[in-house]
């Protein structure tokens, strides 16, 4: 009969920990939530030898057993065995090799907890290209506990880091006694009345019991003993902490001497100091940041036009060509106005979120995003935020879902909460294919300077605006939601180093997969329920439609051809989409929005992008055979009003632009808000708040254009 260990996985944020158990566990994974928190929970199983299994569990990163934010409280209650749910026999400690000083803060209270303790040691290969070199052996000798270089990326490393779990469950392991804490700075007598009232616990777990017994589920009794020992002792919580940390790293110190050696610091930290010097300027700073998004949103333009009009001009060819040569019939009508108009929608967009995403990327890789955290910690601290907000922001221009869920690293939770309120107005990507095919159909293809593009500076705009609207939300919000909780905004930047291609590639390749597996499910069936909408209506008016374009054509052949436009729009226009389109075009049409918009507007807030693909789907139905080989963006500057004027003007066109800036179309954002917040109050507020504003600014737009 074999046995199963539950096993804790904890290290730093960043430190390869989601790696390392993506290596151990495969996809033997589970992800629920941690009862009475919304903070993730990832478990997952391993087979570590033929009689023995481990059960994984992937706890929230953090930097020290001192928690502030509620993930951090999450894997600390886990540590100190307050988690009636989750009970590890051992700890394993993932520690970054490149950053390996700051990281043995962590992983030395943890040794000194007194439980089984492994440390996997990753990153060796950065620290290598860093001129880092570590023995392991003494390093290993130093902390008392088993330590295994992995490299989880790679698989490298993990028969090893399994064969050292069984040794360690076989109490095959170096014991540590306590190496980095002595007695006299921590208050001895309150540790030993502690250690009397609970026997078996490890000097520095007594502190803990000591500092947040209040936060742990213990009997009136016990609290009250313990904090009689406090009072007894005159036991300092803040001293006590401060005392720690200057002890710790004073050890931590005296390791590294004897186990690292970095050739040349001096040389990396004037370097870093250099660069800093320039890119955290006051004023060049904020200069060079703006040039970087310059950069960023021009080139989306520029490096993607080319592909994308390669993938429209093919979608198109193949719509005319099966329309010709496939059979009439309402399977041809949903084939080529349906699937293969959805599809056109989802694949045309992938060249431009890959390059947004590879130079995200490689803001992040080479160090500059942190840069951008510090620079405009003081412009979010004038809209009630601080600089970790920009963090989640950022993370917003790929999709607002994940980046509500980083704020959790925010401590002050009213910050917190502004964040989150605010995020979704930041363009996420779902945007962009609504950006790209606004844009081209009012802005013309206008060049300065020889390489400024126009188009390029308007789609620049759309997040500017948005992040400024973002930034005045939040000014408004600090207003009406009160806190008297202390903020404060600590960070450290991370070295600058040469970005990894691969990793840059691996994440362009895998949005890309994303947004047409996850987004392209959602716009295929809404596409395929569009058509059917749009192809069927009451039977009576449909009828009505048919039979009077049929005895015009034969009382006029020669208009023909005509009559079946004027037929397809006609019975798209009294179909079931067309009556719901046209029962909310009252409420639009001061924006400058046609019918055919307000359908576009209701399906697209399952998800953003799904706009493109309604139209593709309604400027597809209806069409003859032959007009199959037009290009949605041509299809939809061919539309006009009943009265002959364009639908996408400038001015509807820069309304609509507007209203995606700033309306809440998205649904997955408002459920995670509402997991967030663990109440429907913000979600609904978020909605009518952003609705609101998208709608009075999309007026005023179209009123200063027409």
């Amino acid at each position: 009969m074999s046995q199963q260990l539950h096993i804790a996985l904890v290290g730093n944020p960043n430190s390869g920990k989601s790696s390392l158990f993506n290596a151990l566990t495969g996809l033997n994974q589970k992800v629920g939530n941690f009862p009475g928190v919304t903070v993730d929970k990832k478990t997952g199983t391993s087979k570590i030898s033929e009689s023995l299994k481990a059960k994984f569990i992937d706890l929230p990163g953090t930097y020290s057993l001192y928690p502030k934010r509620n993930d951090e409280w999450v894997t600390y209650k886990v540590l100190l065995d307050q988690d009636p749910h989750v009970h590890a026999d051992i700890i394993l400690v993932v520690a970054d090799a490149s950053n390996l000083k700051r990281n043995l803060l962590f992983c030395s209270q943890i040794i000194d907890l007194d439980k089984p303790v492994i440390i996997a040691l990753t990153m060796l290969d950065v620290a290598s290209k860093n001129n880092i070199k570590i023995d392991v052996a003494e390093l290993q000798r130093e902390l008392g506990v088993l330590i295994v270089p992995v490299n989880p990326r790679r698989n490298k490393g993990i028969a090893e880091l399994k064969k050292a779990i069984e040794q360690t469950t076989r109490k095959h392991y170096k014991k540590s006694e306590n190496l980095f804490i002595e007695a006299d700075p921590l208050a001895m007598p309150a540790v030993k009345e502690m250690q009397a009232m609970m026997p078996g616990i490890s000097n520095y777990r007594a502190v803990h019991y000591l500092i947040n017994h209040e936060s742990f589920a213990l009997d009136e009794k016990l609290q009250s003993d313990i904090e009689a020992i406090e009072t007894r002792n005159n036991f300092n919580h803040t001293k006590i902490q401060a005392q720690e940390i200057l002890q710790r790293y004073a050890k931590i110190k005296s390791v590294i001497k004897s186990s690292v050696v970095e050739i040349d610091p001096l040389q990396k930290e004037l370097m870093t100091k250099r660069l800093d010097d320039i890119l955290l300027h006051r004023t060049w700073g904020y200069v060079i940041l703006l040039a970087v998004l310059f950069l960023l949103f021009q080139s989306i333009f520029a490096l993607a036009q080319f592909p994308m009009n390669g993938i429209e001009w093919t979608f198109a060819e193949l719509g005319g060509w099966f329309s010709n040569i496939l059979p009439d019939g309402w399977l041809t009508d949903l084939f080529v106005n349906g699937i293969l108009a959805g599809l056109s929608g989802i694949i045309v967009f992938v060249p431009q979120i890959m390059i947004l995403f590879g130079l995200i990327t490689l803001l992040e890789d080479t160090g500059y995003m942190a840069r951008i955290s510090f620079l405009t910690d003081r412009v979010m601290r004038k809209a009630g935020l601080n600089g970790k907000s920009i963090m989640p922001m950022i993370s917003g221009l790929a999709c607002a879902v994940p980046a509500i869920m980083s704020a959790r690293n925010i401590e002050n939770k009213k910050e917190r909460l502004l964040t989150i309120m605010v995020t979704p107005l930041m363009s996420c990507s779902a945007r962009l294919p609504v950006y790209t095919v606004l844009i081209a159909l009012v802005i013309p293809n206008k060049h300065y300077l020889g390489f400024i593009g126009l188009q390029g500076l308007v789609m620049m705009g759309m997040y500017f605006i948005g992040t400024f609207m973002a930034l005045v939300s939040a000014y408004v919000l600090n207003w009406f939601i009160k806190s008297k909780e202390k903020s404060y905004f600590i960070l450290e930047l991370p070295g600058y180093r040469n970005p990894r291609w691969k990793n840059v590639f691996t994440t362009m390749v895998e949005r890309a997969r994303i947004f047409v597996v996850e987004a392209g499910k959602v716009i295929m069936i809404i596409s395929l329920l569009l058509w059917v909408l749009s192809t069927y209506g009451p039977a009576k008016k449909m009828q009505a439609v048919s039979q009077k374009y049929d005895l015009l054509q034969k009382q006029q052949p020669a208009m023909a051809t005509e009559f079946r436009k004027e037929k397809g729009t006609e019975l798209l226009q009294n179909s079931y989409a067309g009556i719901l389109g046209q029962g909310i075009e009252p409420v639009i049409r001061p924006l400058g929005f046609d019918w055919k918009i307000g359908i576009a507007l209701i399906t697209s807030f399952a998800a953003r992008e799904v706009f493109v693909g309604t139209m593709a789907t309604l400027y597809s139905v209806g069409d003859d055979a032959g007009e199959n080989n037009a290009t949605l963006r041509q299809k939809m500057n061919a539309a006009t009003w009943p009265d002959g004027r364009k639908v996408y003007s400038l001015a509807a066109g820069l309304s609509l632009l507007i209203f995606y800036v700033l309306a809440m179309q998205c649904m997955s954002t408002l459920a995670i808000v509402k997991r967030e917040t663990r109440t429907w109050k913000w979600p609904i507020i978020m909605l009518l708040y952003m609705t609101g504003l998208a709608y009075i600014m999309s007026l005023i737009t179209y009123q200063l254009f027409k």
